[in-house]
């Protein structure tokens, strides 16, 4: 199994790439963002748990955040399946520790943290026009946005060293065209299946 996170700022790419290795390496997407905001437009009890938080630029609970992915995984896999690409979780250090237990019980461990560098002001003009285009209210306003940006450099951020720590973490450019930064991603990938047997 090759298992992967997806890592980097709100705007940085992590959906548009995971969708490009999702389909390259046949892998399981797995996109907390795209799970809470299904839950929210099916007004189910989660969504309206999750909305509270999202709606003011917070993360949800790690616990709660947790059950929703592991119950994904499991409605999910399929015998076609090679992997799992995790895109935008873990988020905290607590959620990382989560997924690694979980991951090492199952016997696959976390292969690698690929991690997009975007400077700020590309984050916040992405998200902006994101948010013209797509209906989503929480890329309309430049004061949420940059609350999720302080959220991510405060709690997210600490991930990077913890996955440093663990040598999983390969760091890629994520400025320039999404061919650009795909073709940056699918080197790192590839030279680290070559490395070891993928």
């Amino acid at each position: 199994m090759i298992n992967l996170v997806l890592f980097g700022p709100p705007g940085s790419g992590k959906g548009t790439q995971a969708v490009l290795l999702r389909d390259r390496y046949q892998l399981l997407h797995l996109s907390t963002g795209d799970v809470f905001r299904r839950e929210i437009q099916n007004h189910s009890p989660l969504g309206q748990q999750v909305s509270s938080y999202l709606s003011e630029g917070r993360l949800v609970p790690d616990e709660l955040t947790f059950q929703v992915l592991v119950a994904e995984i499991q409605r999910s896999s399929s015998p076609a399946i090679r992997g799992l690409l995790f895109d935008g979780y873990p988020r905290t250090v607590t959620q990382a520790q989560l997924l690694d237990d979980y991951l090492r019980t199952s016997g696959q461990p976390l292969r690698a943290v690929l991690s997009l560098q975007v400077s700020d002001q590309e984050v916040i003009r992405r998200i902006l026009l994101r948010g013209a285009t797509s209906g989503r209210t929480d890329d309309t306003s430049q004061q949420v946005i940059q609350n999720r940006l302080n959220v991510y450099k405060e709690q997210t951020l600490p991930l990077a060293d913890y996955y440093r720590q663990h040598g999983l973490l390969y760091t890629i450019a994520g400025e320039g065209t999404i061919g650009e930064v795909h073709q940056r991603l699918c080197s790192v990938i590839d030279r680290f299946l070559t490395n070891n047997g993928g």
